[in-house]
């Protein structure tokens, strides 16, 4: 009996001790856990702290932090919000271009409705079917927001029936703390809550314009735009098909004309509410390219966009601000067909032949040319023009232009892929004031045009910037 005992209370001592281990190994592992997730999470956040900070002096290295900025912030999914639709709701079918626009209440003038206008105004009716424009009212003063829908309603009912235009609010309860923010660069106060708010009203119209169309386009709620600027932003997308971009620009002021694929929308709302108080927007925009590995500006002349607001939306201060590339009408971006470009002039740095023929905001520049120099186009087919035009010079250097100089266009190409020149030549102009300009050249030359070039008809001692050649061409042989 007492051996029955025994065996019984320590069979009973030897669970108990069972017990205690696993639940004292139960804690163990979870203290474990937890100090795991703490050293973890205490990288990311030294991590996070450390591109704040860099990213707080305007000094961020894309090269550095491409990779952990993929990783770390691949954020595809949109963030989570309610929109009040203040007028119109989206169509199911996708759109080819949203043009978003942010506005607030202004102490002194009001442009939105014009902006409005202007988009409208300046497209075909076949445009109108491609574009989708979404209006965030970010304002919280509910009177003016009710009024501004108001007016809308009138002046735009057929557009928001149509499916075309959409008005959006976002309520006070989603925005970050705005007030007590650090005062970068020495803003006062009331200039960093300014540009705060901007930064998370852009990230939540920007979540909400993810899914609507395959591009977006950012515009300011002052902008007056050029005539058939889709068609001229389809021109665009076409040329650079095949190459990696993220932002494409359309205007060199502020947050205007900045077109997105819209599978990049989500990840550049997470970015700017990620930074919402370090700097202004278009600073931000600047990194987000650079860490995508966009390291250089592309921007397109003529701009498409210009700024027509004389009142700021901050304080209602002066703003006089315009975009001098900037053409209303008639505007039309030159073909430039694929071709081989060469020049037997003395190129400076890195200002090569090829920067010339390009739509984006570059130049050629050669040093002191003589006569008999020249710049060549070798076309890769035999084409029609319609028109030329080649421009020389800069605004900061107004004479480095061509002084004396002539167009010439060619056929009968010979020589080897590298070397390839025309053997017959025929002239179709000079160069007047650094500028040469021709139209209906299609029937000035009867032959299908295989080379293009322009010749130095007398030394100079300035320096020639070619700043843009601009080709025009009927229809292709053999069409």
């Amino acid at each position: 009996l007492f051996t029955r005992h025994y065996l019984k209370y320590f069979d009973k001592m030897r669970c108990l001790r069972k017990r205690s281990a696993v639940s004292f190994l139960g804690i163990l592992v979870v203290c474990l856990l937890f100090m795991n997730l703490y050293i973890e999470d205490g990288y990311v956040l030294e991590g996070d702290k450390q591109l704040i900070r860099e990213t707080a002096t305007h000094q961020l290295n894309p090269e550095r932090y491409v990779h952990s900025f993929k990783d770390l912030s691949n954020f595809s999914g949109s963030i989570n919000i309610s929109y009040r639709y203040l007028a119109g709701t989206p169509l199911p079918r996708k759109r080819y271009l949203t043009i978003g626009l942010s506005s607030v209440k202004r102490k002194k003038g009001n442009y939105l409705l014009e902006t409005i206008k202007s988009i409208f105004e300046q497209s075909s009716y076949e445009e109108l079917k491609e574009i989708a424009v979404v209006v965030q009212l970010a304002d919280f003063d509910s009177a003016w927001c009710e009024g501004m829908v108001q007016d809308i309603s009138q002046k735009f009912a057929h557009h928001i029936i149509a499916g075309r235009l959409i008005v959006i609010h976002v309520p006070e309860d989603y925005y970050p703390v705005l007030d007590g923010l650090k005062r970068n660069y020495n803003d006062p106060e009331d200039r960093v809550k300014f540009r705060s708010k901007q930064n998370v009203d852009y990230a939540f119209l920007l979540n909400f314009c993810a899914n609507l169309s395959d591009y977006y386009v950012m515009l300011e709620d002052d902008v007056r735009c050029s005539k058939n600027f889709l068609t001229a932003v389809k021109k665009v997308i076409t040329s650079r098909e095949g190459s990696y971009w993220v932002t494409l620009e359309f205007s060199k002021l502020g947050y205007i004309g900045k077109l997105y694929h819209s599978h990049d929308l989500p990840r550049l709302a997470h970015f700017l509410l990620m930074f919402y108080q370090e700097m202004p927007c278009d600073w931000l925009l600047i990194h987000f390219r650079g860490l995508l590995a966009q390291k250089e500006v592309i921007r397109f002349k003529p701009s498409l966009f210009q700024h027509m607001g004389y009142y700021s939306s901050y304080k209602g201060a002066e703003n006089k601000l315009k975009d001098d590339d900037f053409e209303e009408e008639s505007f039309d971006i030159p073909d430039n067909p694929p071709a081989n470009l060469h020049t037997n002039m003395n190129v400076f740095e890195n200002y090569e032949a090829s920067k010339a023929y390009s739509s984006i905001d570059e130049y050629f520049w050669g040093k002191a040319p003589s006569t008999g120099d020249f710049y060549g186009i070798v076309f890769e087919k035999p084409i029609k023009i319609s028109k030329i035009k080649v421009v020389t010079g800069t605004e900061d250097r107004q004479n480095d232009i061509l002084h004396h100089g002539a167009l010439e266009v060619g056929e009968k190409i010979v020589g080897s892929k590298k070397g390839r020149q025309c053997t017959t030549y025929l002239r179709l102009g000079e160069f007047k004031n650094g500028n040469f300009e021709i139209t209906d050249v299609e029937h000035k030359v009867l032959f299908d045009i295989n080379c293009m070039r322009i010749l130095v008809t007398k030394s100079q001692k300035e320096w020639l910037i070619i700043r843009s050649i601009s080709v025009w061409t009927s229809q292709t042989p053999n069409q």
